[in-house]
C-alpha cells in the first residue's frame, strides 16, 4: 500500500498508549453513528460510544473494544482518547457475561432511582467484549 494513502493513529486510554501505527482507516462507533476515516478527512472532533474499532492497516485488520471517549480527526493524523480500549485476548470473556446479566437485571427492574443511561451503557459495553470474542 503506498504510503500516501496512510495515517497515523494513535489510541490512548488511561493508562497506556493502546496503539500507535499507520492505517488506511479506522472504523468506530460515534454519537453520530457509525464512521470510517481515511487520509485527507476533513477536520473535526467526535464523541465516541461502545463499540468495535477496526484498523486497516498495511498488512491487514485488527480489532479492538473501546469504550467511549472523544476522536480528533485531522487529515493526516487520528487521535483517540478512550476510556477504555481492549484487545481480544484481554478480555475476560466470563466477566464480560456477569456484567452483561447484571446491566439486564438492573433495566428489568425499572426502578426510578436507577440510572437507567448508566444500566444501558454497561450493558452495551459488555455486549461489545462478548462480540469482540465471538461470544455474542
Amino acid at each position: 500500500m503506498a504510503d500516501d494513502k496512510l495515517f497515523t493513529l494513535s489510541i490512548i486510554a488511561p493508562e497506556r498508549i493502546f496503539y500507535e501505527g499507520k492505517a488506511s482507516m479506522v472504523e468506530l462507533s460515534t454519537s453520530e453513528g457509525d464512521v470510517g476515516i481515511y487520509k485527507n478527512h476533513i477536520p473535526m472532533t467526535l464523541l465516541i460510544v461502545p463499540g468495535i474499532v477496526t484498523i486497516t492497516e498495511e498488512v491487514g485488520k485488527r480489532q479492538a473494544a473501546i469504550h467511549s471517549g472523544f476522536m480528533e480527526v485531522l487529515p493526516d493524523k487520528v487521535t483517540i482518547m478512550a476510556e477504555i480500549a481492549e484487545w481480544p485476548e484481554e478480555i475476560d470473556v466470563n466477566r464480560a457475561r456477569e456484567a452483561e446479566a447484571r446491566a439486564e437485571r438492573r433495566l428489568q427492574m425499572r426502578d426510578p432511582m436507577l440510572n437507567l443511561n448508566r444500566a444501558e451503557i454497561a450493558l452495551r459495553k459488555a455486549m461489545v467484549r462478548l462480540e469482540l470474542t465471538g461470544q455474542k
